[in-house]
């Protein structure tokens, strides 16, 4: 990669400053303090062999410099040496304990991912007329999971979708996620209504409170979306329960966000009393796609502190109609690039899309 090659070059480029800065001085002043800086500055940078020709070569250009300016002797010149040859040495050991890091904190992603993805199951790709396709993003804190789920089921009642985030990371919320997942999973055939259907699941995630301690006993909770969608009618029935809103993308490639008719509180949230929380129902011809999200990609901040807006940069890159696999992947390299970086906080993210009748059944 470029930006890779660009950064490599600079111990290179210090080595060159120092030659400079030695040419304008006057000979009794030393560049070995700044020659010093360039294999600590590749420490990071690059591989150990690089550090330590890094190293080596600015060790030869001091020698060198200290000849032409006839000041090598025991102070400028031996005592310099040696001590650019410690600095190489713990510019290495640096190195090497950078990477030691780095490699933890990459198996530690991987393992979060796998146990988040061991709890999720994969969506069927296709359901009738219906495209569907999901995937979950791991943030860049190598110590938290997160609860994101999700999860797609072909029922009596046509096909019923649900997303959500767990309140909390670790383990605690990965088990909160599995319960919702299972729950959906067991009662989505029966719930005559996703207003049955979510009362279930809230009575399982009150259960499973009881067994959490402390603060996740007293104050967990779980936002949900849940969907509903019925092709005689063309429409997609939503029930949102703290949720952010999902977004409606149409075959032109506008955007609009589906929000609540009222607000209703998140699930595991009994305590504070029962409140109705509206079923809606939206038009969901052919061509259009449902695309729901958590919090991660709501709150993924660029460097300024600015939110993301989902609404606003789908607008700009979704001039045609995306498969739901490709509109996943838009998305999530848009979120990063706004973010510069890995989220701070998981993503899910669920796409649906009605197929046009030119599509093969």
């Amino acid at each position: 990669m470029s930006w890779r090659r660009g950064i490599e070059i600079i111990p290179w480029a210090v080595i060159v400053i120092a030659v400079v800065a030695d040419l304008v001085t006057p000979t009794d002043v030393s560049s070995a303090p700044l020659l010093a800086a360039a294999p600590v500055s590749a420490a990071p940078l690059t591989r150990t062999r690089t550090i330590i020709g890094v190293g080596v070569v600015a060790m030869i250009v001091h020698a060198f410099l200290a000849v032409v300016d006839h000041t090598f002797g025991w102070r400028l010149g031996i005592g310099n040496q040696v001590t650019l040859a410690a600095v190489t040495v713990l510019a290495v050991a640096l190195h090497r304990m950078m990477r030691r890091r780095e490699e933890g904190a990459l198996r530690a992603q991987r393992v979060a991912e796998v146990a988040q993805k061991a709890v999720l199951p994969t969506p069927p790709a296709r359901i009738g007329r219906l495209e569907i396709a999901a995937s979950y993003i791991a943030a860049e804190d190598e110590a938290l999971i997160g609860g994101d789920f999700y999860a797609v089921r072909e029922t009596g009642h046509g096909t019923r979708a649900m997303i959500g985030d767990v309140r909390g990371k670790g383990m605690a919320a990965v088990q909160a996620a599995s319960v919702m997942v299972g729950a959906f999973q067991s009662y989505a055939d029966y719930a005559h209504d996703m207003t049955e259907l979510a009362g279930w699941l809230d009575r399982h995630l009150e259960r499973e409170g009881e067994r959490r301690a402390g603060l996740e006993q007293a104050e967990g909770f779980t936002t949900a979306l849940f969907a509903e969608f019925d092709p005689v009618s063309q429409t997609v029935s939503l029930l949102n329960r703290g949720h952010p809103p999902p977004l409606l993308l149409d075959h032109r490639g506008r955007v609009q966000p589906l929000g609540p008719s009222q607000e209703a509180p998140p699930l595991g949230m009994t305590t504070l009393g029962v409140v109705p929380a509206p079923i809606d129902r939206f038009r969901f011809p052919p061509g259009s796609t449902l695309l729901c999200i958590t919090d991660g990609v709501t709150e993924a901040r660029d460097p300024a502190g600015r939110f993301y807006q989902p609404e606003q940069r789908l607008a700009h890159l979704t001039h045609r109609l995306l498969e739901p696999r490709q509109l996943l992947r838009v998305l999530a390299e848009d979120v990063e690039r706004h973010s510069h970086g890995r989220p701070k906080d998981d993503q899910g993210i669920l796409a649906i899309t009605h197929l046009r009748p030119s599509h093969p059944a």
